[in-house]
Parts: structure tokens; sequence; C-alpha cells
């Protein structure tokens, strides 16, 4: 009987470990940071003659906030979500991802996958060494110029980010 006891309160003991380990807590963007971030970001754009659009996501790539500016091309918002996504989904800027994943790379068949996008203007969104978050930029003159906008728009949060 005591040792039927012993297992069952080192089994209580087990279960209320993993009870402790079955859930955790997660940090994100608020809507309004998000906002902030998108609106810096088209604002950078505009300094420089360019029409963007931007998506901020939470750190799962669902977007929070989408912003078109008024001659932004047509194809700029979805491909700014997809940027974010990818930003998210692989936790790097989709400039360096789309180096890594050139075709002959090892992990080039990536690209291949659904709302993969390898070209720059993605960037993961980071508070407190966490992913908390992701932007991504679309109608520039090409990667470069979308990626800047876009860390213009994190530059904008980064107080508020350290956790």
């Amino acid at each position: 009987m005591k040792r039927l006891t012993l297992t069952l309160v080192a089994l209580g003991l087990a279960g209320s470990a993993l009870a402790q380990e079955a859930v955790f807590q997660t940090k994100t963007l608020t809507p309004e940071a998000a906002l902030k971030a998108a609106q810096v970001a088209i604002e950078a754009c505009r300094k420089q003659g360019y029409q963007i659009a931007v998506a901020v996501t939470d750190r799962n790539g669902l977007v929070q906030v989408l912003l078109r500016d008024r001659f932004a091309g047509p194809h700029t918002p979805t491909v700014a979500m997809d940027k974010a996504w990818t930003a998210a989904s692989f936790k790097t800027s989709t400039l360096e991802f789309g180096k890594d994943t050139q075709p002959g790379k090892a992990m080039s068949g990536i690209r291949h996958v659904p709302r993969v996008v390898a070209a720059g203007g993605g960037l993961p969104i980071e508070g407190g060494g966490t992913l908390v978050g992701a932007i991504g930029v679309s109608g520039g003159p090409g990667g470069e110029a979308d990626e800047a906008c876009a860390k213009a728009g994190i530059k904008a949060i980064a107080d508020s980010l350290e956790l």
C-alpha cells in the first residue's frame, strides 16, 4: 500500500508539472503599435517618392494592419502581406531569405511554398528578444527600398518594444 501511495504521489507531482507546462504565454504587437509602424513606413516611402502598401502582422503572420497609399499598384497589398507573412514564418529579413534561397542553393525549393516571397521588404519585429510581429512593404523600386521603409516603421515603435 505504501508503494502504491508513493507512486500516486509521484504521478500527482509529475501531473502537476505537466499541467504547468501545458500552456505558455506569448507577446504580440498591439493594433496601435502595428498601425503606427505602418503609418511611418508609408510616410518614409512617400518622402522618397514611392507609393507603397504596408502590412503589419502578429507573430503568427496574421495581418493586423494593411495600408495602401493612393497610387500604389494593385498587386502591392497582397505582396506586402506575403512579405510580412514570410518574415514572421521564417523569422528573418525577406531580403536575406531571398539570397539564401536562390536557385541552386539547398533551400531554393522553399520558394515554391504558397505565400513565400523571397524579395526584400519583409522584416520580423522583435521585442525583448522575442518575435512579436512582422512588417512587409511593397511598391518601392526594389527590395532594398522596401526594406528601408519597413525599418523606418519598426524604428518608430522600437522604444515601446523593449519589454
